[in-house]
This record gives structure tokens, sequence and C-alpha cells, in this order.
């Protein structure tokens, strides 16, 4: 199954980071897990949020230029090779990752592992055809959030 991811640009300066996970905060949003690159003037700042809605709308009204996109969480087998055995089967479906980045869950004792796909279908019909799918989000992100 398919995961809403947020991005957000950064300006690369004091302050700025902090902005953006303060209005989150400040709306109640949880991050599930992140990753950030950066360059000289900016960062991409790329987040699992279960709101993804909610945070987009609050990063939006702070002024963040934000994106969403699809990506997909895989169980990878977590031994030496297991990630390596994953990226040359996608290299035999003649599938590129445009980047991944690590996805932690408590007591599971796998690596979970957040990837984004040139050609989504392709992949996954090629982890398929070797058990590995997406996780499920329910196992992602746990119990629903109460609306108490």
């Amino acid at each position: 199954m398919k995961l809403n991811q947020i991005s957000v640009f950064v300006q690369n300066e004091a302050g700025s980071l902090t902005k953006y996970l303060r209005v989150l905060a400040d709306g109640g949003v949880n991050i599930h897990t992140l990753t950030l690159a950066d360059t000289r003037d900016f960062g991409i700042l790329r987040m699992i949020i279960r709101e993804w809605e909610l945070a987009r709308e609050l990063l939006e009204k702070a002024g963040a230029v934000v994106k969403v996109s699809e990506v997909y969480a895989i169980h990878v087998p977590h031994r030496p090779g297991g990630l390596a055995e994953v990226t040359d089967l996608l290299l035999g479906a003649r599938v590129s990752i445009e980047y991944m980045y690590a996805y932690n869950l408590r007591g599971e004792g796998s690596a979970v592992m957040v990837f984004c796909f040139d050609k989504p279908q392709d992949a996954l019909a090629a982890l398929a055809k070797v058990g590995l799918n997406p996780v499920e989000p329910a196992l992602l992100f746990g119990a629903a959030p109460s609306t108490c």
C-alpha cells in the first residue's frame, strides 16, 4: 500500500527547520519518520505522517512549499546483505530508487525502508515475486488516534 509523504523545502538558515517542526507540534501532528537532505541554500524535509492532509494544510498556512509524494514502506531482510538483495532485485526489474530512508518499527525485529521508485508498479511486482510486500499502514502507525 502506498503512503503519502510530505516534502517541505526548508531554507538553509538558522530556525527554518524549527519553524516548521513547531507548526506541526502546535497542530498536534506526530511525525512517524523523516529524513532531511540539504544543499548549500535549502534542504528537503521528507516526512511520513498519518495525518498528512492536516500537516500539508498547517505547513502551507505557515508559508511552506509542500509537495505530497507516493512512497512505499517495505520489509527488508534484516541481516547482512538483505538490502543489497532488494536493490539487486530492483536493478534486475529495471527500477530505479529515487531515494530511500529507514522507518523504525519497535519490537518488530525487521528492517523497514521507505522507498520512492521511478516505476512503482514494476517495483512492487518484482518485490511481490519474492514475498516482499508493502507494510500495512496499521503496522506503521498503530491504532487509529482517539477522537475523544
